[in-house]
């Protein structure tokens, strides 16, 4: 299920978010790796952004490629996320999901950065098929043993949609295009809940269980690293301060 069902299973399992380090506060200037990391290079500086609320979101339902716009509440999330970075001259580009709450969200901070918002489309949130627009209750009880499988095992679809082993694949490419394009950049990335999850899941080199366990709130912020040598940090996780 997702928070407020849209991305991986978090609300039903939910876990505790990371505490940031109080370097991680800081967004504009890509700090050294730690002493403890035998890592090389300029990392790419990923600022996970989750959009803000929608009507689903209210309602806890599963909102996968549906297309519902911010509510006055999302649109108010999105202009306090954009707050947060005005003035921040080291991000070098705002890529979004091309679903329009992703792109809303994203147009928010694009405005005051001064900076246009690419869409990349691998970014979409997961197809939820039969159980888009459905509360985890009522997609339990259509398919009860379907959904059962599905909250713990990564490579089960619901009915006619997409897994979050195909998600991840989905997100791979979508990390190494981003590191091959901005490569030793800081870049702001709009997106869904289960896109945020698997990239921070990559940058940890953690197993499944993360996409069940970790919270995150809309119009949350997290912020991974890549770098060149394939290693990779994590730096913040579901920070909601400018909210």
């Amino acid at each position: 299920a997702a928070e407020p069902m849209d991305g991986a299973a978090a609300e039903p399992m939910d876990g505790a978010a990371a505490e940031p380090e109080p370097a991680a506060l800081s967004e504009t200037a890509t700090p050294a790796a730690p002493g403890w990391m035998d890592t090389t290079g300029a990392p790419t500086r990923m600022l996970l952004l989750r959009h803000g609320q929608t009507p689903l979101s209210v309602d806890r339902r599963y909102s996968g490629r549906g297309n519902p716009a911010l509510t006055d509440l999302g649109q108010a999330q999105a202009n306090g996320a954009a707050g947060r970075f005005a003035g921040n001259s080291g991000i070098a580009a705002v890529v979004s999901s091309p679903l329009g709450r992703a792109q809303q969200t994203a147009s928010a901070a694009a405005k005051v950065l001064g900076l246009p918002v690419t869409v990349h489309e691998g970014l979409t949130e997961t197809d939820f098929g039969e159980w888009e627009g459905l509360t985890f209750r009522e997609a339990a009880e259509r398919d009860p043993e379907l959904h059962r499988k599905w909250l713990s095992d990564t490579s089960v679809c619901p009915p006619s949609g997409e897994s979050f082993d195909e998600v991840r694949e989905r997100i791979l490419k979508v990390r190494d295009d981003l590191t091959a394009t901005y490569a030793g950049s800081t870049i702001l990335v709009v997106t869904h809940v289960t896109p945020i999850k698997t990239l921070l899941q990559l940058a940890l080199d953690a197993g499944p269980s993360l996409l069940y366990r970790l919270h995150l709130d809309l119009a949350s912020l997290s912020i991974a690293e890549f770098y060149p040598d394939g290693g990779s940090s994590v730096r913040l996780v579901n920070d909601t301060s400018h909210l």
